[in-house]
């Protein structure tokens, strides 16, 4: 079992930067961001192999935001910069195992084992 716990969300004015945290119980083999805006769907956001090799990002947010990892703590980042009305979403972080994780799946629920509770952004014109 996995337990992950998000941080660093809040309310932010267009253009501003945050940067959500999510701090896993014990090492994963790949993490995501995922985020829901109200009446959408969940979409996949950025992707990242916990050995470092392989990063992915939507195109929504490529060139804004960076996913990073730390693993001496187990804690994968999402710094968010030049903030837009749109990001404005709850944001949760997924984990998959060996097994699990596929590259080609990264935007796939199914991918995720585990998921954390979820921080709110968002953003104000």
């Amino acid at each position: 079992q996995v337990q992950l716990v998000e941080s660093g969300g809040g309310s932010v004015q267009a253009g501003g930067s945050l940067r959500l945290s999510c701090a896993a119980s014990r090492s994963t083999l790949c993490m995501s961001w995922f985020r829901q805006a109200p009446g959408k769907e969940r979409e996949a956001v950025a992707y990242i192999q916990t050995d470092g090799s392989r990063t992915l990002y939507d195109d929504s947010v490529k060139d804004r935001f960076t996913i990073s990892q730390d693993n001496a703590k187990n804690t994968v980042y999402l710094q968010m910069n030049s903030l837009k009305p749109e990001d404005t979403a709850m944001y949760y972080c997924a984990a998959g195992l060996a097994g699990t994780c596929w590259t080609p799946s990264w935007r796939r629920h199914y991918t995720y084992v585990y998921w954390g509770q979820g921080t709110q952004v968002t953003v104000s014109s």
